[in-house]
Formats: structure tokens, sequence, C-alpha cells
């Protein structure tokens, strides 16, 4: 990468500490008051685990999915897809 492309597209300190606080808001399994401070790791680790986690169970979902519309009738698979689609 270019020198001249590097100092354009950096982030700035403050923007790094926006995007983790934004990181932290999202998260439930850490505490959001400002009095308990998470260091910018902590936040990321807990972001990639979350992340993974939703993962997991979108898999999971779409397997149940499939195996209940395999088990439908035609006209019960044709209005759950119906509804998938709005």
């Amino acid at each position: 990468m270019s020198s001249r492309r590097s100092r354009s597209s950096r982030i700035s300190d403050d923007q790094i500490r926006d995007l983790i606080s934004k990181l932290h808001q999202l998260l439930p399994e850490l505490p959001h008051s400002r009095s308990d401070k998470v260091s910018a790791a902590k936040v990321l680790q807990e972001t990639c685990s979350y992340i993974r986690n939703l993962d997991r169970e979108v898999d999971d979902l779409s397997e149940r999915l499939s195996e209940l519309l395999a088990n439908a009738d035609n006209a019960q698979a044709a209005i759950i897809r119906n509804l998938l689609m709005q």
C-alpha cells in the first residue's frame, strides 16, 4: 500500500473510540454504564464471540426451517415461503 493511500485512509483515535463505543452498546453481555470501563480489546473479543454465536443461531434456525418446509405439505410450505419473502 502506498504511503499516500495509508495516510488518507487513516482512522483517528477518536473515530476508533467512537466505533468501539458503538460496538460496546450493541453487545448484550457487557455492562453498559459509564462507570463500568471495558477495554477495547474486551469489546472486540466479545464482538467476535457474539457474531460467531449469531452465525451459529442463523445456521440452526435455517436448518430448523428447512426441516419444517420438508415436513410441511405443499400448501403450508407455500404459505411459509410467501411469509419469508415479505
